[in-house]
């Protein structure tokens, strides 16, 4: 693959990123929620257990003090709170409030139409050609 070819493959996957962050905004504009806290809800729902305030910032990619306001904001509209660690007086554990089940079940219902509609006419194989190729890039990343 030339040089030319990989800018334009990264500068696609730049897009394709931006623009679909974009569309989701878009459609959960009316619930009051930005990317960034709508996005911590999802990923804190995904979890087993609750996972402490470190770990969450992990699964999201934020940085500590990113992921604390975060949470200020989630907190102050009643859908986490923190919890103290018995062990570790410096750690907290996150726990999703039952008013935020509802909301996560909405983020999810259009995040799930927005995939069906992104996805229309693309072949499963192209896609997991697509996937592999990703993990690879990701996996060079991270070697980093």
């Amino acid at each position: 693959m030339s040089q030319s070819d990989q800018h334009r493959f990264a500068m696609q996957v730049a897009q394709l990123s931006r623009a679909w962050r974009a569309e989701m905004d878009r459609r959960l504009v009316g619930l009051g929620l930005s990317q960034a806290r709508w996005l911590v809800l999802l990923h804190l729902s995904r979890f087993d257990e609750l996972p402490t305030q470190r770990e969450l910032a992990q699964s999201v990619g934020v940085e500590g003090p990113t992921l604390a306001r975060l949470l200020d904001g989630l907190e102050s509209q009643g859908l986490v709170s923190r919890q103290a660690v018995p062990e570790d007086r410096r750690a907290k554990k996150i726990a999703l409030s039952p008013q935020a089940q509802p909301l996560i079940e909405k983020i999810e219902a259009i995040s799930t139409q927005l995939r069906l509609e992104v996805f229309a006419g693309i072949d499963e194989d192209d896609l997991r050609r697509c996937q592999q190729v990703h993990k690879r890039i990701l996996s060079n990343l991270e070697k980093r």
